[in-house]
């Protein structure tokens, strides 16, 4: 049974983390509505899906791409007034591009009217410039050639630029080819839960040194004393208060995806007045454990719950001693908690938070289960007392500093930059620094002893805070610290930034570095990128920067990025069919990214291909993992 269930649970997460390379989350329908003998209104309609937002018509110069209506043909008819649109206009910090913009989410309607001296005749041609946007990334501008009250627009042809008409087996399709590989090369997606699971299992093991935990152990083992008959049903209490621990918090996890929904709780994890909730109660925490005050839940539910415990019996009053040592623990607990579903939560992955919380519960489980089933260790254990006070002041600093991620991230949102990199980077310096004085001695608070010593632990663990703090310093100057990528604010907030060593592409087109590759006899490194690709800086910044693979790129390929993005305007535009539709290509982005989608079957960035100077691929395709050695891996297996 027990096999079955792994099984299962296995298939299960593998297929939920299972997605599609081809995005279109704004789709069109267009019509014409006649409201009066000679005038009508060109009615365009966007449904936009859950997470993305479609720019408005006017927006600030140097941001992305705003969303424009062109008339190419208006036969028999004359536009009235300029394009409305009564659909609610969203206004926003996009961290995308740095700066305020205005868009639209869920939908939206623009209108055009028009007066005609015959509806029969009306034939209207145009198209739809557009981009969308999540809160992670963009996909490049893409249009929408719609055809109103007239035949279908003729099937068109492309018209390549003389680059494309020399080249052509450089475009040719490949998407057979790559697929024949395997999945696209990213361990990111395909481990982020046994990622997360490790993520709870470490919460797990921290929660059991905070000091709402600790006291507990007496009371278990007291529970358990009385219950114990004989050794068999003593084993079978201990593995049953085990499982129940995990039920609970598996529980828990299921409950918040089942209120809210993996989307929602994406969107709850970036959203700014959450983000900045959540950096309050980590401070009042923080606060607390510095001994200012004390948190703890109303006396009477955990008395109430451990009074039903024993007036219980079988595996109701084992359920009910697990929900005392959840509630009991709250306390210390809800923090390393929160913290973990918080995170997890940007998978968007609907067993995320189960398994977070799994993992959480199996490390908290084990030794109250070990204590139920050997009560005699408890012998062993240290006295709780000065030891547990020093475990709150350790916590109440990495609380304070893991609130400030929460607080940046509202910073971002709202754009107020007063926690630019620097300044975040010198406030985690000074908190560490903190630390290691304190496991020094040298710092005391209110529930210290005067007679507090150091001990051996003591200053191995300030030499680390001391270490790290240290690390942190190059990066007031713009050093990458790749350690803490992930927390710190991104390298465009920094004021003074001294690094230089970014791996920079030997061309930008496609054609041109194909052909320099065939001449040298080198394979080729095509990097679909993005001026306002998030992801694809963080690549540049983690991985290409990393010795090995900057000696790689340089030497041993030729390094292509195509800007998806670029709105350089082509020379002569030309029309393509893609799926039924008639796209404009009048860009150099759209140039770019009509050759990813046509030829690999993708259109997220980054991507990134190794082809041969046929332009046939050499390996599966790669997407976003700041892991360098998986990219060394990948840029050697050729």
């Amino acid at each position: 049974m027990k096999k079955k269930f792994l099984m299962a649970l296995i298939a299960t997460i593998f297929t939920l983390s299972a997605f599609s390379q081809i995005y279109e989350p704004i789709k069109w329908k267009h019509e014409l509505k006649i409201i009066g003998e000679s005038t009508a209104n060109i009615v365009i309609r966007a449904t936009i899906d859950e997470g993305w937002h479609l720019y408005a018509l006017n927006l600030p110069k140097d941001g992305p791409r705003a969303t424009s209506i062109v008339f190419e043909t208006l036969g028999n008819a004359k536009k009235v007034g300029e394009i409305q649109s009564p659909s609610k206009l969203l206004k926003a910090y996009d961290a995308n591009f740095d700066m305020e913009l205005n868009w639209y989410a869920n939908n939206a309607v623009f209108i055009q009217k028009i007066s005609f001296s015959d509806a029969s005749k009306v034939s209207i041609k145009g198209y739809v410039e557009f981009m969308a946007c999540n809160d992670e990334s963009c996909l490049p501008p893409t249009q929408e050639v719609f055809s109103i009250g007239a035949p279908s627009i003729e099937k068109a042809t492309v018209v390549n630029t003389p680059m494309v008409a020399k080249t052509t087996n450089y475009w040719k399709p490949v998407i057979n080819e790559l697929n024949s590989f395997g999945n696209t090369e990213s361990t990111a997606g395909n481990t982020s839960l046994w990622l997360i699971f490790l993520a709870g299992l470490f919460g797990g093991f921290l929660a059991l040194f905070t000091p709402c935990v600790w006291p507990i152990i007496p009371m278990t083992v007291s529970f358990f004393l009385k219950r114990s008959d004989n050794k068999v049903s003593g084993k079978r209490d201990a593995i049953l208060y085990g499982l129940a621990i995990i039920f609970i918090y598996i529980i828990l996890g299921i409950l918040i995806t089942l209120i809210f929904g993996a989307s929602a709780l994406n969107s709850l994890s970036t959203n700014a007045i959450f983000n900045l909730i959540f950096f309050a109660l980590l401070v009042v925490f923080a606060i607390s454990f510095f001994g200012a005050f004390e948190i703890t839940l109303p006396a009477s539910w955990s008395t109430k719950l451990d009074s039903k415990a024993d007036s219980t019996t079988g595996f109701v009053s084992i359920l009910f001693m697990a929900f005392t040592l959840v509630l009991v623990s709250f306390s210390c607990t809800g923090p390393i908690i929160g913290t973990l579903l918080v995170q997890v939560s940007s998978t968007g992955s609907l067993l995320a938070p189960a398994i977070g919380m799994l993992g959480f519960a199996v490390a908290l489980s084990i030794p109250f289960s070990l204590f139920a089933l050997f009560p005699s260790w408890l012998k062993t254990l240290p006295r709780s007392g000065g030891w547990l006070n020093s475990v709150k002041v350790v916590l109440a600093f990495l609380e304070l500093a893991l609130a400030l991620k929460f607080l940046s991230v509202a910073d971002l949102a709202y754009g107020w930059r007063i926690l630019d990199r620097e300044v975040f980077l010198a406030i985690w310096i000074v908190i560490f620094a903190l630390l290691g004085i304190y496991l020094l001695g040298k710092l005391k608070f209110l529930h210290d002893s005067e007679s507090k010593q150091t001990s051996v632990l003591g200053v191995f663990l300030a030499i680390i805070s001391f270490a790290f703090s240290v690390y942190m310093i190059p990066g007031l100057w713009g050093a990458p610290l790749k350690a803490i990528s992930a927390f710190s604010p991104p390298l465009y907030t920094q004021d003074f930034n001294l690094y230089n060593q970014e791996v920079h592409p030997a061309f930008t087109d496609f054609d041109q570095g194909m052909a320099f590759a065939a001449e040298k006899m080198l394979a080729a490194i095509v990097d679909f990128t993005g001026f306002g690709c998030v992801n694809c800086r963080k690549m540049e910044a983690s991985v290409w920067t990393n010795p090995t693979v900057k000696e790689l790129l340089n030497k041993d390929f030729v390094l292509i990025s195509l800007f998806v993005d670029d709105k350089t305007a082509l020379a002569k535009p030309y029309e393509v069919q893609e799926n039924g539709r008639t796209r404009i290509i009048s860009t150099v982005g759209d140039k770019w990214s009509y050759l990813q989608r046509t030829k690999f079957g993708a259109n997220a960035q980054p991507f990134y291909v190794m082809l041969d100077n046929a332009g046939k691929p050499l390996n599966k395709a790669y997407t976003f993992d700041e892991n360098p050695a998986n990219f060394v891996k990948w840029l050697k297996n050729k």
